[in-house]
């Protein structure tokens, strides 16, 4: 089979993040399979680059299965309450407050999209976020209101509705 990809790294990256925004792709071994009936053989560790490249998170899609996706395609929901409320509940590991900082923990990669969400947010009672790999900090307005954000972030993962 003949690809109309080019076959630059780009190229195929590009390609990576249309399929995981329009299919529910679970594993690199579906991808891997879906770039090949694209005319694209690639090995598991340039997958795995291209995918940390791209910024490829795993969620919980649809269909209750881990499925890859991108920030742009949770960016594209627009529902920013509901978006927030699903990473809630499937990246939030751990909340805990002190003053006014709320301390979230996340799976290996989550928290940036994590924290790119809240910002996307515009919650009055946040400043804004600092994220790491695993690890965010979100600031409170109140000196005293990191307590508050954290069980607010809990409350989300648990299906208790905010805003």
């Amino acid at each position: 089979m003949t690809s109309s990809i080019p076959a630059t790294k780009s190229a195929r990256q590009a390609l990576i993040a249309r399929l995981i925004e329009s299919e529910e792709i679970r594993s690199q071994s579906d991808l891997a399979i879906r770039l090949e009936s694209q005319g694209i053989s690639v090995t598991q560790a340039t997958l795995s680059r291209d995918l940390l490249d791209i910024g490829a998170l795993k969620v919980r899609g649809a269909s209750g299965h881990m499925v890859y996706t991108t920030q742009s395609s949770l960016e594209a929901s627009g529902d920013t309450a509901g978006r927030l409320n699903r990473l809630c509940a499937e990246l939030l590991y751990s909340a805990a407050g002190s003053g006014n900082i709320a301390v979230l923990r996340t799976p290996s990669g989550g928290a940036q999209y994590f924290a790119s969400a809240i910002d996307g947010h515009d919650d009055p009672d946040v400043v804004g976020t600092v994220a790491g790999d695993d690890t965010l900090i979100v600031i409170s307005r109140d000196v005293d209101g990191g307590p508050h954000l954290a069980q607010k972030f809990l409350d989300r993962a648990s299906g208790v509705a905010h805003d």
